[in-house]
């Protein structure tokens, strides 16, 4: 536990102070009760039980006078408590290496049949946005609270060449942070994004001036990106990624495919697609985010049930000032009545 201000801790040299006052005031009882001998014979009918009943009402008072101060110095704790993500980025692939059907019936359909079960089981609060990605990315629904539009929004899906895993990070931080800037040029455009080329060399870039945060620590919004993770064009994902953790946000990656892929073609060509899962467990470390294997469609709505809890629990350090100021409330409250009630008197 840490004190948000730890100066205020010094007032708890007035809770001794209080426990030698309240420790002279019985001896000065103690000395008006000798004087007469009718109140020393009734203390000693009373028994032990009344004696030391007598000290609970002030040691209650007591507690709740500790707590009272403790609250003041406000303390913080780690605690588990829903996540504050109000806006939520389905950013997802939609290259033709989706149309491949090592998950039933297809990728894309899988991944669109996911995604739909995770808009549906979402906070109304919470606002959700879609982002398509292939040779390029753009905007398919701006992040909106309609779970009609965003669902229309998957329903259009057309598959197209290439995959730039990069730009779909980057257009997705572009819908949480609409007045940042960042470079979505590939260094080699005309490349066809079809055939399995290395990887172009471009670096995803950040041109606006913003101050680096921890990874992570953007707690009001995520990105989750589902692709097959084999980029062909755009800039470079981990770099992209890296640029979403000098924001805080995390991007959670869920990698659909199977890992030996298979082969599509069409008009006299073809490729060998496979599931790139190391570079989607590096974007989610770079961003703290966490990666999900999808082999199959079941595997896939398994994992979106399972972002629900990834997404709106997680541990944070939290002021709980309030939960010291309500037990001393109540340790006060209690002491007042139980010395109503056993002497009527308070205290």
């Amino acid at each position: 536990m840490t004190w948000l201000w730890p100066e205020m801790l010094w007032l708890l040299v007035l809770v001794p102070v209080l426990v030698g006052a309240y420790v002279i005031l019985l001896r000065r009882k103690q000395k008006s009760a000798l004087r007469y001998a009718s109140l020393s014979v009734m203390k000693d009918a009373l028994g032990a039980s009344h004696r030391l009943r007598r000290h609970v009402p002030p040691l209650m008072f007591l507690a709740a006078f500790t707590l009272m101060i403790l609250a003041i110095a406000r303390p913080a704790a780690v605690v588990t408590l829903p996540s504050q993500h109000e806006t939520v980025i389905l950013s997802m692939d939609v290259s033709g290496s989706m149309r491949a059907t090592d998950v039933k019936p297809s990728r894309i359909a899988a991944a669109q049949d996911a995604a739909r079960a995770f808009v549906a089981e979402q906070p109304k609060s919470t606002r959700i946005g879609v982002v398509s990605f292939a040779a390029t990315a753009s905007v398919v629904q701006s992040p909106t609270h309609s779970r009609e539009d965003i669902l229309a929004a998957i329903e259009r899906f057309q598959l197209q060449r290439g995959t730039a895993v990069g730009s779909g990070i980057l257009v997705a931080l572009k819908m949480i942070f609409p007045d940042a800037e960042f470079d979505l040029r590939s260094s080699n455009p005309r490349r066809d994004a079809t055939r399995a080329s290395p990887l172009d060399p471009a670096k995803a870039t950040d041109k606006s001036d913003t101050k680096t945060v921890p990874p992570g620590s953007y707690s009001s919004a995520a990105i989750i990106l589902l692709t097959d993770g084999q980029t062909t064009t755009g800039p470079d994902p981990i770099e992209s990624a890296r640029i979403a953790a000098d924001r805080g946000v995390r991007v959670y990656t869920v990698g659909i495919g199977t890992p030996g892929g298979e082969t599509i073609g069409s008009e006299g060509w073809s490729m060998r697609v496979r599931l790139d899962e190391q570079a989607l467990k590096t974007i989610a470390n770079v961003t703290q985010g966490e990666y999900f294997y999808a082999g199959t469609a079941t595997d896939l709505q398994k994992i979106y049930k399972n972002l629900n809890t990834k997404l709106f629990f997680e541990q944070r350090e939290t002021e709980v000032s309030a939960l010291f100021a309500a037990a001393a409330a109540v340790l006060a409250l209690v002491s007042g009545l139980l010395s109503l009630l056993w002497f009527n008197r308070i205290l």
